[in-house]
């Protein structure tokens, strides 16, 4: 199935074009200004806690899913954003800025995996795999970047 391969890569390189601005957007921050609080009570380190857990979370979703297990595990609720975000940056509240930053790569390399590894017939758009990959991944990172651009234009960055 040519076509559904074509969309895997399709994927996979808007995924890895999100990524990258994401990473560029944040690229030659200091690591003082990305411990400044700049959207709501986050900062830029905060935002990119917040982004690794996801991906951690939602790698072990879509490897479910391509093992044809039931998504989500019996008990856990990604229903509370705000708890999951809050409990993932409370955790990293003393990380320095530079492990976190690790972190991130290592985890959309975890994330990234996971979406290569999901069978052709979960990457149709629509499928609950296809949504996770854009609200999780590019979609998640075009937002972020867009608020860390804005903030380093407000404050001349």
């Amino acid at each position: 199935m040519t076509g559904q391969s074509g969309r895997r890569e399709e994927l996979l390189a808007e995924l890895d074009e999100a990524f990258a601005g994401l990473q560029a957007t944040c690229r030659d921050l200091p690591e003082a200004r990305k411990r400044v609080v700049m959207q709501g009570t986050w900062s830029v380190k905060d935002i990119l806690v917040h982004i690794s857990g996801w991906h951690r979370e939602m790698a072990g979703v879509l490897a479910r899913i391509a093992r044809g297990e039931r998504a989500v595990p019996e008990g856990v609720d990604y229903s509370n954003f705000d708890a999951w975000n809050a409990r993932w940056v409370e955790a990293a509240r003393a990380a320095p800025v530079s492990e976190v930053d690790k972190e991130l790569a290592d985890s959309f390399v975890a994330f990234r995996q996971a979406v290569g590894a999901l069978p052709e017939n979960r990457l149709i758009p629509g499928r609950t795999a296809d949504r996770i990959v854009h609200e999780a991944g590019m979609d998640h990172y075009r937002h972020h970047t867009a608020q860390i651009r804005t903030w380093r234009e407000r404050e001349g960055l």
